[in-house]
């Protein structure tokens, strides 16, 4: 499957919010991080089980990947081979995304939904990205009023798998998931 440049942009978005430690790879240890500070940041000790959970769902994620995108197998995963596995079709259809990707935004919700409504508001939604996947606040913000449709002040579990989902599957520049990670590079 060929990627479209829009596509290649946002991979590469992508791949460098993974790459928390900014060596150009993506590694297990990334993914371990990313859990931890994201619990951290919403007063979740170690034990607690949804933090368990969501370093579970990234140790997951990261195996997930290794295994389509580690073609050298050392343990790490470089942006060319990053891209060549969304090319060769990680995710395969809309259906396969949603049920291999529902897990995460759940975990997500369960950590940072404070309120335990459901929903997310704009200062949860901009910790959690900001925890996880080291995104400027502004950034997430912005990403939040898009992904905010009905214009409530609030997002659902729902709203963020549409999203993610528009982030990889749609090349509509215009489409709240466009902005999921913020402002894409101009390419």
């Amino acid at each position: 499957m060929q990627t479209s440049e829009f596509l290649d942009r946002k991979l590469a978005g992508r791949f460098r919010t993974y790459d928390t430690d900014g060596d150009g790879f993506i590694e297990r240890e990334d993914f371990v991080q990313a859990a931890a500070r994201t619990g951290e940041a919403f007063g979740h000790r170690p034990e607690s089980p949804a933090r368990q959970r969501l370093a579970d769902l990234c140790v997951q994620l990261w195996e997930h990947l290794a295994a389509a995108a580690d073609t050298d197998s050392d343990g790490r995963i470089g942006e060319a081979e990053y891209k060549a596995a969304f090319a060769a079709g990680l995710l395969a259809t809309p259906a396969s995304f949603d049920d291999g990707y529902r897990p995460f935004p759940d975990a997500i919700m369960t950590i940072a939904d404070t309120e335990d409504d459901g929903k997310l508001n704009a200062d949860e939604y901009a910790r959690w990205t900001g925890s996880l996947m080291n995104l400027p606040e502004a950034d997430a913000r912005e990403a939040f009023r898009r992904i905010d449709r009905n214009s409530e002040g609030l997002v659902t579990t729902d709203d963020v798998l549409e999203a993610v989902r528009e982030y990889y599957l749609d090349d509509a520049p215009d489409s709240a998931g466009s902005w999921l990670l913020g402002p894409l590079d101009p390419g």
